[in-house]
């Protein structure tokens, strides 16, 4: 997904005390296509782009949305909408790498301080990650020896556990915590993370069309994972001229069909918001980083392992192509998920193909956490 050639990298903040940094890209718009203002906020160096609603008659509730893979806080425009509409402080937020977000090089010293995998005890123990349950697109269960947690490719910072860090920080530092997470796919392993890693800050997290990782080593063959990691490397060493061949307009347009099940969905706009940042210094570098990300957390781990009082509310695309229906519905044996809703003939991004249907969910969940 790209549109037109970013221009030069400009000056990113240096610390976090900084004030409000520039966009890390001279591309970078100053709204969203709503109008909402992008802002910056200055994270370990590094320039963040958000975007915030401000409710006419605000009612004090506050929620943080979490995109998914290869996107950015722009994919929840019309998710911003209701709940300004309904009172609701909502952020969205783009990742580390992701959207008008800074993107540091995977393997370089800047990248390699700012990773979540150091100094995690977790990590470093074994015999942790062993024998962990996980579902299967039938929804039965299965147990797996061992779940590898850490990069591949030495000290990268693009993991969960760095996005992680930098939802906790955002919802501390700017949104003051008392916060609902509302996450989309593989959005919802950062934000279950964060949950981990700081529940005080977090009333809840709604989780629309979970991702499950199908390329993670406790997913795939392990006659295939070989050939997945040769193709992995060949892709980081060698993958821009493929990455430029797909940077179109009508490519990205055809790949956003193959999830969402409502083609009408699929406009320009949406494909600008898209495309556009991953054409800027350092995009391929990040996408192709990523895509070699065949480990870290999983979310029926994660879910397992939440503390208690935290509920979670799940919903999903009934004609999702990526997420096994089967399998989301069996996350109703976790004590913290409360809610499981299926929307019929939705596809991977119901927030985005049926807005109609998914915000009063969203608004019911949210009516949850005031109880």
């Amino acid at each position: 997904m790209q549109a037109c050639l970013a221009a030069a990298l400009l000056a990113t903040a240096t610390t976090a005390l900084a004030p409000a940094p520039v966009p890390p890209h001279a591309a970078a718009p100053a709204r969203s296509p709503q109008g909402l203002e992008n802002k910056y906020w200055a994270w370990r160096g590094q320039a963040i782009r958000y975007q915030v609603t401000e409710p006419t008659t605000p009612t004090g509730q506050k929620a943080l949305l979490v995109h998914g893979l290869f996107v950015n806080a722009d994919h929840w425009r019309k998710t911003l909408q209701a709940l300004s509409e309904a009172g609701v402080t909502a952020y969205a937020i783009d990742l580390l790498g992701c959207g008008w977000s800074s993107k540091p090089h995977p393997t370089s010293d800047e990248a390699k301080a700012l990773s979540g995998e150091k100094g995690r005890d977790e990590l470093e123990d074994v015999d942790t990650f062993q024998g962990v349950e996980l579902g299967t697109a039938s929804g039965k269960l299965r147990t797996v020896s061992f779940v590898d947690k850490r990069h591949p490719v030495d000290g990268s910072c693009y993991n969960f556990y760095t996005w992680a860090e930098q939802l906790c920080d955002f919802t501390d530092e700017v949104i003051g915590g008392d916060c609902a997470l509302i996450c989309n796919s593989i959005g919802t392993i950062s934000s279950l993370q964060a949950c981990l890693d700081k529940p005080e800050l977090f009333t809840g997290l709604l989780t629309v069309s979970p991702n499950f990782r199908e390329l993670h080593t406790a997913e795939a063959s392990p006659l295939a994972m070989p050939l997945v990691k040769t193709v992995q490397r060949l892709l980081r060493e060698r993958g821009q001229g493929l990455f430029d061949a797909l940077a179109n307009a009508n490519t990205v347009k055809n790949i956003l069909k193959e999830p969402y099940a409502v083609k009408d969905a699929v406009t320009d706009e949406l494909v600008d918001v898209l495309l556009t940042p991953l054409l800027t210094v350092g995009a391929a570098d990040v996408v192709f980083d990523t895509l070699s990300y065949s480990a870290g957390p999983l979310p029926e781990d994660q879910l397992g392992r939440l503390p208690g009082g935290l509920p979670v509310w799940v919903c999903y695309g009934g004609s999702d192509p990526w997420t096994p229906p089967k399998r989301v519905d069996a996350l109703r044996r976790f004590d913290a998920v409360e809610e499981v809703r299926a929307f019929s003939e939705v596809g991977h991004c119901p927030h985005d193909e049926a807005p109609e249907r998914v915000n009063p969910f969203v608004l019911e969940f949210l009516a949850r956490l005031r109880e």
